[in-house]
């Protein structure tokens, strides 16, 4: 009896060791202001009317409200094996945010993936937010936020090339990329090199439906440089684009970005082309940015930003968007943010100003939005 009781302890031990080395956390945030803007549209046609003034709730000022699982085991040796699970929702009417396939519904619509990290860097498959969205969100100075930034200039370039807004799949770039495997290295001197593959899993074909993307960075805690390359098939929708995914090369984006802080103070620029290589005379957008921020107190900061593109196949479409935001964060989980922006679409261009709300074809427009963010 007495052996029995010492192996149950040592047992019972161990396994609370063992559970002590993993965890799981809930977090998440909510993100919600009011927006006034004095043009809109109800539709991503490049006929669209312009539909007046708007005065609206508007969820996601910053970034969308989302929910999510994230959890970590210790192999030992500094070794982990890591999950991730993130859903976004609109707080205005609790519904979920875009999935990959249109008319469909997806949980964990942004991130659901599971991998390995180490000594050797890292390695995670599955839904995941892609390699040269991250490399956009550190070199905009204004953080790649949904109102009037590198993303909502993005948008914009995804609206001219025939996005719906109807799914996450878009024409140029990406977002969130499915059944992708990704590969990190470990920061060396400050250098770090990210490779994502996401395989189609079309029978016949190894190219139909698949992506790949390159991010070679460099931080080295002033300085933050990104080098991007993506290329997808069968990117959803497209200008010709077949019934069936046959490989067809139509989705390319090269982007070049720096920022660099001195003191409190940050400057940011960038570069990026997005096009369908099948048929660039339809789709070729050239994308600049300039952005400066300025880090008042611990709790404010400043930031700017201006963003032009234009279309290399059309002279007369082009448009620029500028922001200014300031952000008090009352806490360390809660921010109160103020926006104002502004965009001049030329020509057929229906670049929004904050991601959500959309602008007629050819019509500059003005917003302002109060919102909070509190994370969780």
């Amino acid at each position: 009896m007495k052996l029995k009781s010492v192996a149950a302890a040592t047992l019972a031990v161990m396994a609370a060791g063992a559970h002590a080395q993993s965890s799981v956390t809930l977090f998440g945030a909510l993100d919600a202001g009011l927006m006034y803007q004095n043009t809109s549209a109800a539709t991503l046609s490049p006929t669209a009317a312009n539909t007046g003034s708007v005065f609206r709730y508007k969820d996601g000022g910053i970034y969308s409200s989302f929910w999510g699982l994230l959890g970590t085991e210790d192999l030992g040796g500094g070794y982990r094996v890591n999950f991730k699970l993130q859903s976004a929702f609109n707080t205005g009417t609790g519904a979920l945010g875009l999935p990959d396939t249109a008319g469909t519904v997806a949980l964990f619509n942004q991130i659901a993936r599971v991998g390995v990290s180490g000594p050797f860097g890292s390695f995670d498959v599955g839904r995941q937010i892609a390699p040269i969205a991250i490399a956009m969100v550190e070199t905009d100075a204004r953080g790649a936020q949904y109102f009037g930034s590198i993303l909502t200039a993005w948008a914009g370039m995804n609206f001219q090339a025939g996005w719906s807004g109807a799914s996450t799949n878009v024409p140029i770039g990406a977002l969130f990329d499915s059944n992708a495997l990704v590969y990190r290295t470990p920061r060396l001197l400050g250098a770090q090199l990210a490779l994502e593959y996401a395989p189609g899993g079309v029978p016949g074909s190894l190219t139909a439906g698949s992506r790949e993307s390159a991010v070679l960075s460099y931080q080295n805690g002033s300085l933050d440089l990104a080098a991007a390359w993506y290329d997808a098939h069968d990117t959803n929708p497209s200008p010709v684009a077949p019934a069936a995914p046959t490989g067809i090369n139509n989705n390319r984006q090269l982007y070049f970005g720096a920022k660099y802080t001195i003191s409190n103070f940050f400057v940011s620029g960038s570069y990026s082309n997005g096009k369908n290589p099948a048929h660039s005379n339809l789709v070729n957008y050239d994308l600049w940015s300039l952005g400066a921020g300025y880090q008042f107190t611990p709790a404010f900061n400043v930031t700017s930003g201006v963003y032009y593109l234009r279309d290399k196949n059309n002279s007369s479409n082009k448009a620029i968007t500028w922001a200014v935001t300031a952000d008090y964060s009352v806490s360390k989980r809660t921010v109160l943010y103020a926006d104002v922006g502004g965009v001049n679409n030329m020509g057929t261009m229906r670049v929004p100003v904050t991601y959500g709300q959309l602008v007629a074809p050819g019509q500059g427009t003005v917003a302002v939005l109060l919102g909070i963010r509190h994370t969780f």
